[in-house]
């Protein structure tokens, strides 16, 4: 990766750390988890809104963590929101992919932009203990999807 290319997604991740986006408790949310990463004390909920067919109308979520587990959670609420849980599963197993090294699946091509727009985080990769906090959220969202009340990254 440039070095412009990498100040680029450093700024994007600290924008979203600083500005999260979708912050906030969704009152009348069907599905919610707890998430928790024990290792740096990172602590979160995800909100749900899913409706009959299973789209996610909204997602939000609320909680205190390091800048790159906040900025995760961000991005994250911006691209599932309006998916079908299974979109937003395959999301989840293509982005776990990038943070950990593995090779990401092929994504349908109306997936592509959003999972392009969680690249900015696949420098976690190269910092195994940071890899928890960028998918805390994700596995949270997994587990509210399931309706499992609590998760972490132990």
């Amino acid at each position: 990766m440039n070095d412009d290319l990498r100040d680029l997604y450093q700024e994007v991740i600290l924008d979203h750390g600083r500005h999260p986006r979708n912050r906030r408790i969704i009152e009348d949310a069907n599905h919610h988890a707890h998430g928790e990463n024990p290792l740096c004390g990172d602590k979160l909920m995800v909100f749900l809104k899913v409706n009959a067919a299973g789209v996610i109308d909204d997602v939000s979520f609320e909680g205190k963590g390091c800048a790159i587990s906040t900025a995760s959670a961000s991005l994250m609420t911006e691209v599932v929101v309006g998916k079908t849980q299974k979109q937003a599963e395959d999301l989840f197993a293509a982005f776990h992919a990038l943070t950990t090294g593995g090779e990401p699946p092929v994504l349908p091509e109306d997936l592509e932009d959003d999972f392009d727009r969680l690249c900015v985080l696949a420098g976690v990769r190269d910092y195994p203990v940071r890899v928890k906090c960028a998918t805390l959220a994700w596995h949270t969202l997994e587990a509210a999807m399931h309706d499992a009340q609590k998760v972490t990254t132990e």
